[in-house]
């Protein structure tokens, strides 16, 4: 087995371990693609312990088969004859290729040259018979031949001869069919030649066609430009009723924030009810305050009342906006449609022009399913925007009703305080008649007249806390609770 250097362009193969000097010897290698062929490579035979490369004991010149290509494997054999060859020893020998600039470039594997012996010369082969034969003789014995080694090698070399003629021939016969092949590939040129300039003509001719086609694409480019200018100002109008809708929930988010307010402040109230009632002499030092504060309620009410109506017309003016954009959007839709039938028209004319066109057919499919994405947003958005005004306009049906029916609990109130003020003015004028003069008033109804003097029009009595008093009227005076409040009180 040849030991190479990894590294080596040059391998050589099927080296053997023995040569007779009285026949010829074939060296066999292998070039590689690395390796850098050149006519004063040679290979020689030198001794192992050789120490330079003129102690060669005879070489062969480098050749290569006809058609070698530079740069490209190939398999290559020298011969070196019987009388250049050095005598029977046991001295081993190297075959070392050396290149033209005198560097060796591969070295095989030790071999020695031995004479043969007698018995070596001879081959023993079994005799070939037919099979007629040997269905005659089943129990004759097999007859074996001996015959001379350099005969065997002479027929075998002669048959090697008889392969390489037919592959010769072989190779003749496939140079012929090449060059039938190229005679016809020629004729087969000059034919797709009248074709090609019968195609560069149609080319003209569809360059043309391409050219109108262009002019229209860009046309109907120009009116999807100006449809997508039309859109652009369509999404600002929607972002300002979007900041617009964003101010009235903040605005929203205020105002129940003040009905919070008012919420807690009536709670309040009614802990300072309370302790008027326990305390009935400190009634009269709180009615100013008390006052102060309807005051302050009736203001913050009004302006409640007016924030309310201003975001009931900004509601409006958001409905009227949100139907223009719907009006506007379906009007685009319709012109949508009609750009989709000119553009399936355009595709259908276009299709025809084959691969040129391809790219431009993509481009406008990708620009179709934007469309459409951005319409079915656009709707989308359309729809939470009606949800939530809906959902405002509830919400404020709601405010409506709940300041109706305090409206309603405070003119019942206040019609309640009405018919016990009558009730009071009959009772005083019946105990003050001319028959009643020497009888002194109750006290409370001192305290509740000069509480009536003191304080305004706008001022009424809790009913449920005055009743008592009238339905029992010999009670003391400081068992009787009363309070005070402002008209537009709350309860």
């Amino acid at each position: 087995m040849e030991i190479q250097d990894p590294q080596s362009t040059v391998v050589f193969r099927n080296v053997g371990q023995l040569y007779f000097p009285q026949t010829r010897v074939e060296c066999h290698y292998s070039v590689t693609s690395a390796h850098m062929w050149s006519s004063s490579d040679w290979i020689g035979i030198f001794k192992v312990d050789y120490s330079s490369l003129r102690e060669y004991h005879t070489y062969a010149w480098s050749l290569v088969p006809e058609g070698y290509t530079e740069g490209s494997p190939v398999d290559c054999c020298v011969v070196f004859q019987a009388f250049y060859l050095p005598p029977p020893s046991a001295v081993e020998y190297y075959f070392v290729y050396v290149d033209k600039m005198g560097k060796v470039c591969a070295q095989s594997r030790p071999f020695t040259f031995c004479a043969p012996k007698p018995l070596d010369e001879l081959e023993t082969l079994r005799e070939e018979r037919d099979e007629k034969d040997e269905d005659d003789v089943e129990d004759e014995e097999e007859l074996l031949l001996v015959v001379p080694r350099a005969q065997l090698l002479q027929q075998r070399l002669e048959e090697c001869l008889r392969e390489k003629a037919e592959l010769k021939q072989a190779v003749d016969e496939a140079k012929q069919e090449i060059e039938e092949e190229k005679r016809s590939s020629a004729n087969t040129k000059e034919d797709w030649d009248r074709q090609k300039e019968a195609l560069k003509e149609e080319v003209e001719d569809l360059r043309h066609i391409l050219r109108d086609k262009c002019d229209a694409l860009k046309t109907a480019e120009g009116k999807h430009k100006d449809r997508e200018s039309s859109q652009e100002n369509l999404n600002f109008e929607l972002t300002h009723l979007m900041s617009e809708k964003v101010q009235s929930k903040q605005q929203i988010k205020h105002l129940l924030d003040e009905i919070k307010a008012l919420t807690d402040r009536e709670k309040e109230r009614n802990v300072e009810l309370e302790r008027l009632k326990e305390i009935l002499m400190k009634v009269s030092s709180k009615i100013k305050h008390d006052e102060e504060k309807r005051k302050m309620l009736q203001a913050e009410h009004e302006a409640t009342q007016a924030d309310v109506r201003d975001l009931q017309r900004r509601l409006e003016a958001s409905e009227r906006l949100a139907e223009g954009l719907r009006r506007e959007l379906r009007e685009l839709a319709t012109r949508q449609g009609h750009a989709h039938a000119e553009l399936h028209q355009s595709r259908l004319q276009v299709a025809q022009l084959g691969l040129q066109l391809s790219e431009e057919k993509l481009l406008l499919r990708e620009e179709r399913a934007n469309w459409a994405l951005e319409r079915e947003a656009f709707k989308s958005t359309a729809r939470a925007d009606k949800q939530k005004v809906d959902e405002l306009r509830s919400e404020m049906r709601r405010k409506e009703e709940r300041l109706q029916e305090e409206t309603i609990k405070l003119d019942k109130l206040q019609a309640e305080f009405q018919r016990e003020n009558d009730r009071v003015r009959s009772w005083q004028t019946h105990q003050y008649s001319p028959t009643h003069k020497d009888k002194q008033p109750p006290f409370y109804l001192l305290f509740f007249t000069q509480m009536n003097q003191k304080s305004d029009t706008n001022q009424l009595m809790l009913p449920d806390l005055v009743e008592p008093i009238f339905r029992s009227t010999p009670s003391p005076p400081f068992e009787t609770k009363c309070c005070i409040l402002p008209t537009n009180t709350c309860l």
